[in-house]
């Protein structure tokens, strides 16, 4: 699988999937191609969508909230190396992901990949 290192923001020196915000009149398939290519340097081809979630953040009314959507990719092209505001990137396989220093929603995602691996 694809994980980048944050390197900036509330997660840094976490590791995820690469993902980010949708721009306006953005379809999500298209923030998500265009994120990958600005953290990684990789064009990939989407596949099915393998998990939903979404955290909100402390406070009344709350500070944030994150909607995430994880789709299965596809490499089609580029070259890896860590880009935008990723410190780094790397395949790695799901055994390699679980050492690292994660993401709260990357073992859920973990589960829902499992066909796909």
């Amino acid at each position: 699988m694809l994980l980048v290192e944050r390197g900036h923001g509330a997660l840094v020196g976490r590791w995820a999937v690469p993902g980010g915000r949708v721009e306006w009149g953005e379809t999500l398939e298209d923030a998500a191609r265009r994120e990958v290519r600005e953290e990684t340097g990789l064009d990939v081809r989407l596949g099915p969508v393998v998990w939903t979630g979404e955290y909100i953040g402390p406070g009344d009314p709350p500070t944030w909230h994150y909607t995430l959507v994880d789709f299965v990719g596809y490499p089609l092209g580029g070259t890896l190396a860590p880009g935008d505001d990723a410190r780094d990137a790397r395949w790695v396989t799901v055994s390699e992901a679980r050492e690292l220093p994660l993401a709260d929603s990357m073992p859920v995602l973990f589960e829902n990949l499992a066909p796909y691996l």
